[in-house]
């Protein structure tokens, strides 16, 4: 079972970012901070660690830490070009506040974890 779902689009600047940077995986990850609680944090990765989510993309693959998990079951990761600006959107259904800069994010705990013993994952 996959933890989220992503785009042909997202797919494929993956792969790109991957290639371009000499990369094994991007790795998407939920921190504490930010205006609204927690912000979503990206990276690179060569490896994978014990109890992440890889989700593999046409060339290259998005890790999901282990400690993140839980915030993003049910995502949908899409990658959007704009005339005055690319990024990933991820729309969170698990999200119960974000903050406009689209990296800040806040979640109700109590339903967080209904959905993650749900899952079974």
């Amino acid at each position: 079972m996959d933890i989220l779902t992503i785009t042909p689009s997202a797919k494929q600047h993956i792969d790109k970012l991957c290639k371009e940077h000499n990369q094994w995986a991007v790795s998407l990850n939920i921190k504490g901070g930010g205006c609204a609680g927690f912000e979503y944090e990206w990276g690179f990765t060569d490896c994978k660690d014990f109890g992440d989510e890889v989700i593999e993309t046409d060339e290259a693959r998005l890790v999901i830490g282990q400690h993140s998990v839980m915030f993003l079951i049910g995502t949908e990761l899409d990658y959007v070009n704009e005339m005055f600006g690319s990024h990933f959107d991820i729309r969170n259904p698990n999200a119960q506040s974000s903050c406009g800069c689209g990296v800040s994010v806040n979640f109700d705990m109590d339903q967080l974890e209904e959905a993650y013993e749900e899952t079974g994952v």
